[in-house]
């Protein structure tokens, strides 16, 4: 939230800087020198059993492998760091010459399934171990391995005739941790080429280091979740909250505490195409349902909108920082676009024009493409998926949505408002994830028609993407927004205007107010509103008396930083500086207090600046 002046009788820019940059946080495994064998438990499927032993060894600092099945009714798995030892009897062990299955377990633990009637047991055989846990992840040999989407993206670039190097810079660019090397591309893409490769084996190529699991199981099926562990966010398909089978997650974190609220995981394609699939299938029935009862739908909607909206508010507050009252307008704002959903009849109303033209009678009908689907951006998680789906589906379409990785929780919450309103199975789908998934939409023929909101990078992207494939596109992008006030502007009216457009959302909106221009200069505005803008308060959203929250991740504060401090090596005049604000109880958070540049030029960084 940066406010530069400039004064060429053109003055000041009020600044703010929304931009979204992915970070996985990387969440550090239990630090203990033994390693812990899961506990015995039973399991309804195979699959279930085997995840939750591999969960639970992320979490104790080793990777579980399988090391043999048996006709589908045993499964053997055992603990495996990496080729690790201590305390070796002998000097020259790593000289002998290991059996071929020895690699995978270097240490005597084994889980034994077996299946017995329907369920899955779960028993362990010998649980000491003779190493010491890893205190990271990416230690670990597997880490340098390629996850599922990243097999499939150089399967694809390879296909396309990229060079090796330039396919591991472009991963490099998606995943700066990405730790593999050229050998290990070149070892994939020899496999690629001679057809080994197998997409069973995908899951289990890199471990899962973003999330520890719980350390105990039930009798009933599974692990129990931790009181205070981290949820894991599904997908919604057909009706049904999913669980993602992707291997990669994306923290979500709230930027007041740096606290980890959920994970988010990077869908497959599989789960991708379920989806669409499950809303190509929806669609026949749907749209010819009565108007008149997709309508009552969106009534119901809502009617348990305004029921949760303290709910699905304090889930962004939490989320993507802004706060409470700044949330229940992010609510208030979608929920009037559902309000004019319900009015949807007169809405869908054709034309008719008897006798055009000698003996012809024209008519216009208004029909549903089919399946839709939705991008959304950080900024307002409850606003833009509900400027989407329910115009959309109240039309007799179905839809796809793709919420922000950074703030999911609230078009989970409209899912499940959605279902309980009445909305059929498959109508509204929802998946999570980052640029795979945007492609995926972008690519999918069964989509006709694609919804965005976002930066201007994302909207080139997506909009030729899309529109090479014959869809529809809808695009709603970032702004650089000026007001110019003229000498005879009323103070009192034009400063509460350029506080509340310039600083409200924390800055982080498209209609933001970027610049303010003076006809005349600034100097005489200048203290008046530095005096308002003073009078803003810097707390944690779920402060009742806070004006603004944090910036949704540090690495757009620290954007803001630099780009504050490079106006001010360019000339510019810091008349208010936010960078240092602190919040008490609140170190860490993203805070940024109003900010205020004058004299500012077009040719310095702040000025030329776009959301992207």
């Amino acid at each position: 939230m940066t406010l530069s002046i400039q004064d060429s009788r053109l003055s000041s820019c009020v600044f703010f800087l929304p931009l979204v940059m992915e970070a996985q946080s990387q969440i550090e495994v239990t630090k203990q020198n033994r390693m812990l064998p899961p506990q015995p438990g039973t399991f309804e499927d195979r699959e279930d059993l085997i995840k939750y032993v591999r969960d639970f060894g992320a979490s104790q600092g080793y990777v579980v492998t399988i090391k043999k099945s048996r006709k589908d009714r045993r499964v053997i798995l055992g603990c495996d760091r990496g080729g690790v030892y201590r305390n070796r009897r002998k000097i020259d062990e790593s000289k002998r010459k290991r059996k071929a299955s020895s690699r995978l377990i270097n240490c005597p633990f084994e889980a034994i399934g077996k299946k017995e009637d329907d369920l899955w047991v779960l028993t362990i055989k010998n649980g000491d171990h003779n190493h010491d846990a890893l205190k990271d992840m990416s230690e670990h040999p597997y880490s340098r391995r390629f996850t599922e989407e990243e097999v499939r993206q150089i399967k694809q670039m390879t296909e396309a005739g990229v060079k090796p190097r330039q396919v591991l810079k472009t991963l490099k660019q998606i995943n700066p941790e990405l730790q593999s090397t050229p050998r290990h591309l070149y070892n994939l893409k020899a496999k690629i080429r001679q057809g080994n490769l197998s997409e069973k084996s995908f899951k289990s190529w890199r471990p899962d280091r973003s999330a520890l699991v719980s350390t105990s199981a039930t009798t009933s099926g599974g692990s129990s979740e931790q009181n205070n562990q981290p949820l894991k966010v599904p997908n919604f398909i057909g009706g049904k909250f999913v669980d993602s089978q992707g291997c990669s997650m994306i923290d979500v974190v709230n930027p007041a505490t740096q606290e980890v609220v959920s994970h988010v995981p990077l869908t497959t394609y599989e789960e991708f195409k379920a989806a669409v699939s499950s809303a190509k299938q929806a669609f026949p029935s749907w749209k010819n349902t009565p108007i008149t009862t997709r309508q009552r739908i969106m009534f119901k909607l809502q009617e348990l909108i305004r029921r949760d909206i303290g709910k699905l508010a304090m889930n962004i507050t939490i989320e993507q920082g802004k706060t409470l009252k700044g949330a229940e307008s992010d609510v208030l704002r979608g929920l009037e676009v559902v309000e004019h959903a319900c009015g949807m009849a007169t809405l869908q109303m054709g034309e008719f024009v008897p006798n055009a033209s000698n003996g012809i009678d024209t008519y216009c009908i208004r029909e549903p493409l089919g399946v839709c689907a939705g991008i959304c951006p950080f900024n307002f998680p409850a606003m833009i998926p509900l400027w989407m789906f329910p115009i959309a589906v109240t039309c007799g379409n179905t839809f796809v949505l793709k919420p922000c990785e950074n703030n999911p929780g609230a078009s989970m919450i409209l899912a499940a408002l959605a279902k309980e309103a009445g909305l059929p199975d498959g109508v509204l789908n929802i998946v999570h994830g980052t640029h795979d998934i945007i492609n995926y939409v972008c690519d999918d023929d069964d989509i006709k028609a694609v919804s965005l909101v976002g930066s201007n990078t994302a909207w080139m992207h997506i909009y030729a993407r899309a529109v090479a494939r014959g869809k529809r596109v809808q695009s709603n992008i970032g702004g650089k927004n000026h007001a110019i006030i003229m000498p005879d502007a009323s103070m009192d009216a034009t400063l509460n205007a350029l506080v509340t457009a310039g600083f409200g959302a924390a800055g982080q909106r498209c209609m933001t107010l970027n610049t303010a221009v003076f006809v005349g200069g600034s100097r005489p505005w200048e203290s008046e509103i530095l005096e308002h803008v003073k009078a803003l308060k810097v707390n944690v959203g779920t402060d009742p008396s806070a004006d603004l929250g944090p910036v949704i991740t540090k690495e757009v504060k620290d954007r803001i930083c630099r780009l504050v401090q490079s106006s001010v090596e360019s000339g510019a005049r810091l008349l208010l500086d936010g960078r240092n604000v602190r919040v008490p109880g609140y170190e860490n958070g993203n805070f940024i207090g109003p900010t205020i540049l004058c004299d500012v030029t077009t040719n310095m960084d702040c000025f030329k600046w776009k959301k992207s």
